[in-house]
């Protein structure tokens, strides 16, 4: 079986872009009530992940930081708590799968590192369930 067998490809996925502002990033989330996005940058290309945890400890720990000031605050200027690894398309299963384990999601990306889409755990955990039971 092929990765791209899994892939909800990435106009069917919200990410956030390097350009994005905390605030935007904080709204993203909630309008798509993820836990975590993928973050872009202007060539398209994968560059990490945002976790609402991310969002917490920066607003935690800088001072002076609050709602009404968000938009001040970069993306990128986020520390990432987690390391999300992305997988290339043309990867094999086992590689896409030990990423599964840890990761709700595997953002998947071409030769290039351009984002492409995700493979969803729970979308493997059916697979294999159905598959395993039939």
């Amino acid at each position: 079986m092929q990765i791209s067998s899994f892939l909800f490809p990435k106009d069917h996925v919200a990410y956030i872009t390097t350009s994005m502002s905390m605030k935007e990033a904080m709204e993203h989330l909630e309008h798509h009530q993820y836990s975590a996005i993928p973050i872009i940058d202007s060539e398209g290309k994968y560059v990490g992940t945002l976790s609402e945890g991310d969002l917490l400890w920066k607003l935690k720990n800088t001072p002076g930081l609050d709602f009404d000031n968000m938009n001040s605050v970069s993306v990128i200027d986020i520390k990432k708590r987690l390391k999300i690894e992305c997988v290339s398309i043309n990867a094999q299963m086992e590689d896409m799968l030990a990423l599964a384990a840890d990761q709700n999601f595997v953002p998947v990306v071409n030769d290039n590192r351009v984002f492409i889409g995700i493979i969803r755990r729970k979308d493997i955990i059916e697979y294999y369930t159905k598959n395993i039971t039939d």
